[in-house]
């Protein structure tokens, strides 16, 4: 079989694979992928999945049958272990080769490991995939318990999760606020206060020193300083390392993930990555980044598969991030970027505000909190390039759509 080869069924292979064949290009489609499920959504494993409000059918991405329309071929449960650019051709795990014209690595992140004594102890859990939510969500029925080591937007989102099915919940955060490299020191502290008021215990600037078992289970974590926490339960979520093995193996450029450029391109010909697993340069950024979301994976697989096709459109998308915790949304448009003036939009105290970000003038990330048409608005005004005056931010009924309008007109 030649044609072009997808490794991964993530958002960002799928969109690659669907994107080239509706894009015109005729070769054979096939996607590899080392689970045995269908392609599923993964938002929803921290949330509605582990709530009980969505089970595994209802988180299917695309059906067998939007495959076999496209005539693209999904071989799932094979596992991919070298790639041989030079012959064309993927070695996998039971000794089959499969050939290639077109390559397409979209194979993602994994959860890091916490490197403390007792990390391997049953009821220490990871959440990434579909298998690890099924798990984690049968130990939070029976756990009363729970620590959460990490808190960013998977740590949070259990935490929003499991205080709802009434367990008791602490968050341990190393860092002096939440989500410390995602969003501004304003909704920092409005999350802290949200998870607070939810019954979530919080403890920034803490750090794990061990995870205390009995026997093979976890009874508890252990803090720098000797206070130990009661835990039958423990999730770990900090942070998400690139699956560039393959990649990196085969020759390919790699950097805290495969680097790539506009297009999805690698340095060697004919290789394309796309998802989690890339590192790109962002001019949002200033520099070379790597983003774990699935607009991100959704834009870049768009602009793989349409350079696969030979219709090439620049991937340039401005980087968005969402999250659901306890009953607010979260949503973030810009890189994670420093900032010398923050400047609140709408009402904290209702719950429905927006903190734009300035560095040296210039609007780069504004963060909302159940406040959609925000971001709706900033994301157009970042790709632009378009940065209001702080004092019409803060005007509510300044309108920051005309300030796109009269953008348009000076660009016309």
């Amino acid at each position: 079989m030649s044609g072009l080869v997808v490794i991964g069924a993530s958002y960002a292979g799928i969109q690659a694979a669907l994107t080239a064949r509706d894009a015109g290009y005729a070769e054979p489609v096939t996607v590899v992928t080392d689970e045995t499920s269908l392609p599923y959504q993964r938002p929803p494993l921290s949330k509605d999945f582990l709530l009980g409000e969505m089970g595994a059918q209802g988180l299917v991405m695309h059906d067998e049958s939007l495959f076999a329309s496209k005539q693209i071929e999904l071989l799932a449960g094979h596992r991919v272990v070298a790639i041989d650019r030079h012959a064309g051709r993927l070695a996998l795990a039971d000794g089959a080769l499969l050939g290639f014209d077109r390559l397409v690595i979209a194979t993602g992140s994994r959860a890091r490991t916490i490197a403390v004594r007792g990390a391997e102890l049953g009821g220490v859990c990871y959440l990434r995939s579909l298998d690890e939510a099924a798990d984690l969500k049968a130990r939070l029925g029976e756990a009363g318990e729970i620590v959460i080591i990490g808190g960013g937007f998977i740590g949070l989102e259990v935490a929003s999760s499991a205080a709802k099915l009434g367990k008791r919940v602490t968050v341990i955060e190393a860092a002096s606020r939440l989500l410390e490299r995602a969003v501004s020191p304003v909704v920092s502290r409005f999350l802290l206060d949200i998870h607070t008021q939810a019954g979530v215990a919080v403890r920034l600037g803490a750090s794990v020193s061990a995870i205390v078992g009995d026997g093979s289970r976890v009874v508890a974590v252990e803090l720098d300083g000797g206070v130990r926490l009661g835990a039958d339960l423990v999730v770990v979520g900090i942070g998400g390392i690139p699956n560039h093995e393959l990649a990196a193996a085969a020759g390919l450029g790699c950097a805290n993930g495969i680097v790539v450029d506009q297009h999805g391109r690698t340095a060697r010909e004919g290789v394309y990555s796309a998802g989690d697993c890339t590192t790109h340069f962002s001019r949002f950024a200033g520099g070379w980044i790597r983003l774990e979301s699935v607009q991100h994976a959704q834009d870049q697989g768009q602009a793989v598969g349409l350079a696969i096709a030979g219709r090439h459109q620049p991937y340039d998308s401005v980087p968005r991030f969402w999250s659901d915790q306890h009953d607010l949304k979260l949503q973030i448009v810009g890189p994670a970027a420093r900032s010398d003036r923050i400047v609140v939009r709408g009402s904290i105290e209702a719950g429905k505000f927006s903190a734009f970000s300035y560095w040296r003038g210039r609007l780069v990330g504004v963060d909302s909190i159940n406040n959609p048409g925000d971001q709706l608005v900033a994301r157009r005004l970042i790709a632009a390039g378009i940065s209001p005056a702080p004092g019409e931010v803060e005007d509510s009924s300044c309108d920051l759509r005309a300030l796109l309008k009269a953008g348009d007109k000076a660009v016309a």
